[in-house]
């Protein structure tokens, strides 16, 4: 396209001193074949150096010629904690525990003036890839989301987390997580697993900010127990003033197919029945860890029973019909043979059984799954018991405390036919999912008019 074309087309004067190659001497029938000889070699080092890269990686050795920012690298390229900058992902991680978002944590370091890491790397190396001098301290919230996702932070090494589709291309795009190759334990944390799972559980929800331009405190974790649907905050008033309160986020919708009911619970009415929760759950775990353990254990299998038991009955029904339709299809072929059903008709139900049999067949392979994933589940309870221990004397909720043991929130409509305002939720916590104790009712009675 160059020699060729482009460069005769604009009068260009192309030579290739090694090669012996002049345009103006006139054309080269050998140079299509050097060209092409050089493409060969060309590919068949990236194909080697691919090969080296992938040998390394899969042996468990760092490939990234880059640190992650908060580590440097040691002797045999092994990652070290850096004591500069560890410190600034941890308050990045603390600070997202606490509910704050990537746009306020930015807003927070830049506040601090705590130097970028592009403006680190400027200052230690002198690569300006990532430096901008007028905003050394001017964090982003891309960054911070960056850092967040990154798992090295648990002391894992990461490799194949992004790739070229060819040599001919610079541009790299992210790898699926299912194709990485994660190794465990290979240089030190910086923060606990605890954390990770935590900040990424909250990185899953959106959390509304109201016009005070605060979100509530627990935005993000409560769920209608009938349409599954978050729930909102609101800040409405009512005679004595706020009146801070969370709404079923499919209520009031125009489509019928995804209308609800309310699911109104008020803010201190949820502060007061969480807190009361959390007090008992953390005592009984803290203090009696034996008992803890074998409530949970108990719990989770039969929990692991139930559904087990569901999957399998299931999957029975449905390799019934995988052999019923082999005999309908043999069926059919034996009519289509006799001649009592035409070619046409054949093609045409013959590929409609094969099609919902090929179906089935995905399905019955994604239960079999299913059942030995439940089997092989393993409840973390020491994760919680850890989490708990930072807790154990606490007058009122925080975002960190709620973020860190509560994974979520559901929420059912009130129940007044009784004459009084009843409310049930359930509160799943952190590695161990829902207890018997964490299922709590709001009761209010109602007001009658004076005589």
């Amino acid at each position: 396209m160059y020699t060729e074309i482009m460069f005769a087309e604009y009068d260009i004067h192309f030579v290739a001193v090694n090669d012996g190659v002049d345009s103006q001497k006139g054309e080269n029938d050998l140079t299509p074949f050097r060209n092409l000889f050089n493409e060969w070699y060309a590919r068949d080092c990236s194909k080697k150096q691919r090969a080296v890269k992938r040998m390394k990686g899969m042996s468990g050795e760092r490939v990234s010629s880059h640190a992650p920012y908060g580590y440097i690298k040691g002797e045999g390229g092994k990652l070290m904690v850096d004591e500069e900058t560890a410190p600034v992902v941890k308050l990045i991680f603390d600070l997202r525990v606490e509910g704050l978002g990537v746009g306020r944590i930015a807003s927070e370091l830049t506040r601090r003036n705590i130097p970028t890491p592009g403006t680190i790397e400027y200052r230690r190396t002198g690569k300006t890839r990532r430096y901008l001098p007028h905003a050394e301290c001017v964090w982003s919230a891309t960054t911070i989301t960056m850092i967040l996702k990154h798992k090295e932070y648990l002391g894992h090494t990461v490799n194949f987390k992004t790739f070229s589709k060819s040599y001919k291309f610079k541009k790299r795009y992210p790898t699926p997580e299912d194709q990485q190759m994660v190794f465990k334990d290979t240089h030190e944390a910086i923060i606990t697993e605890e954390v990770w799972e935590t900040v990424q559980r909250l990185s899953q929800h959106r959390r509304r900010r109201t016009n005070d331009h605060e979100p509530g405190l627990f935005s993000g974790m409560l769920y209608c127990a009938d349409c599954g649907s978050p729930l909102h905050f609101s800040t409405g008033s009512n005679t004595s003033g706020k009146d801070p309160r969370y709404i079923c986020g499919s209520y009031r919708k125009r489509s019928v197919e995804k209308c609800c009911s309310a699911h109104y619970i008020r803010q201190p009415v949820l502060e007061e029945l969480v807190l009361e929760n959390l007090r008992q759950i953390t005592k009984l775990a803290t203090e009696q860890e034996k008992e803890f353990v074998r409530l949970i254990m108990n719990r989770t299998l039969s929990k692991q029973q139930e559904d087990v038991k569901t999957l399998q009955k299931e999957l029975v029904t449905k390799e019934h019909r995988i052999v019923e339709l082999d005999g309908i299809i043999k069926k059919l072929y034996e009519d289509n043979f006799s001649g009592k059903l035409s070619d046409e008709r054949y093609i045409i139900f013959s590929r409609d059984y094969e099609n919902e049999q090929h179906t089935l067949k995905a399905e019955a392979l994604d239960i079999r799954n299913q059942i030995a994933e439940q089997d092989s589940k393993v409840v973390n309870i020491n994760s919680f018991v850890g989490l708990a221990r930072k807790y154990t004397s606490f007058e009122k909720l925080t975002p960190g405390m709620l973020h860190e043991l509560v994974e979520k929130i559901i929420v059912h409509e009130g129940d007044k036919s009784s004459g009084h305002r009843i409310q049930k939720i359930e509160i799943y916590y952190s590695f161990v999912g829902d207890l018997e104790s964490s299922h709590v009712v709001a009761q209010r009675t109602r007001k009658t008019p004076a005589a």
